[in-house]
């Protein structure tokens, strides 16, 4: 009885110990997902390393932008990072191997009402690859790994589009082009004759769409939409999430949400940077909202 008591005493302070280091919570880490420029990634968080202090009752904001995406992925599996955003398939890989270390709880609402966006495949307007059969034999490029629409997506979808044939069986060749921003570039430069990146879908596609990364491409100066031709484009699928982690103090995690809803109305600017183009606000989701993508993961990649 002495035994369970004391070790039921240990286990009360560990529990009150963790609480109030969660509760003291002093620096708000913000990871920053690979794929764009990281001067640019910086740039278009300042704005959250500026307000998130007084809103959210930290000392400091600090940004770590990762390599790629599986940077920031191992950031918050090892709790290093206390949100992030992350592609759908990004969350499904983090939920494969531990569905404790972060939570789901807001994703993006696009211009027309839309929960989703699409995976996009574009070639060299003068190539003259206008469609897949064009490409059959040739050269595909995806983004990164754990990229939803830059390679998950597409290994799953196009095959239907294929006549069944597998993304391996069909084209001479596939690789990674290192994040969305450069895998465009590098079909610009040919060493792809195609790419997949992402877009959503709405508007026109010579604008590079109203929010993706096309859209941020072009707004950069770095992207003439004339140069490309869109070859393919995915079903819908679930816009990524803000994730933040599970262990975090549920005030910090409630007064951190409100903020995020509330960015759209009191800081358009803000919330275009930080969510890469035009939104309209964002939306409240949990792990089910990311269920298909997950089972679509374990599938194909596994982990």
């Amino acid at each position: 009885m002495f035994k369970k008591a004391l070790l039921g005493a240990v286990s009360l302070a560990v529990l009150a110990i963790g609480s109030a280091h969660a509760a003291e919570l002093k620096d708000f880490r913000i990871g920053l997902i690979g794929g764009e420029n990281e001067a640019d990634r910086l740039r278009n968080f300042q704005c959250l390393v500026d307000q998130l202090p007084k809103a959210i009752g930290v000392e400091k904001v600090s940004l770590f932008p990762a390599a790629d995406y599986d940077g920031t992925i191992q950031g918050l599996l090892g709790g290093t990072l206390d949100y992030a955003e992350l592609g759908a398939s990004g969350y499904a890989k983090i939920y494969l191997q531990n569905k404790d270390a972060v939570e789901p709880i807001l994703t993006t609402v696009q211009t027309d009402g839309a929960t989703g966006y699409y995976s996009i495949m574009v070639a060299k307007k003068d190539s003259g690859i206008t469609k897949l059969e064009d490409l059959k034999g040739k050269k595909l490029g995806f983004a990164d790994p754990d990229s939803t629409s830059g390679y998950l997506i597409p290994v799953t979808s196009l095959p239907k589009d294929l006549g069944g044939v597998a993304v391996k069986d069909y084209f001479a060749e596939t690789g990674f082009g290192g994040g969305h921003e450069n895998l465009v570039l590098e079909v610009l430069k040919g060493t792809f004759d195609a790419g997949t990146t992402f877009g959503s879908g709405v508007g026109e596609f010579k604008d590079g769409y109203t929010s993706g990364n096309l859209k941020k491409m072009v707004d950069k100066g770095i992207l003439d939409m004339d140069d490309l031709v869109e070859v393919w484009k995915s079903p819908l699928i679930p816009n990524g999430p803000i994730v933040v982690r599970t262990s975090m103090a549920d005030e910090t995690k409630a007064k951190f949400k409100q903020f995020m809803l509330d960015l759209p109305k009191k800081d358009a600017t803000c919330f275009a940077a930080v969510m890469g183009g035009d939104f309209t606000s964002f939306t409240e989701v949990n792990v089910d909202f990311y269920k298909p993508i997950i089972d679509a993961r374990k599938a194909t990649i596994g982990g």
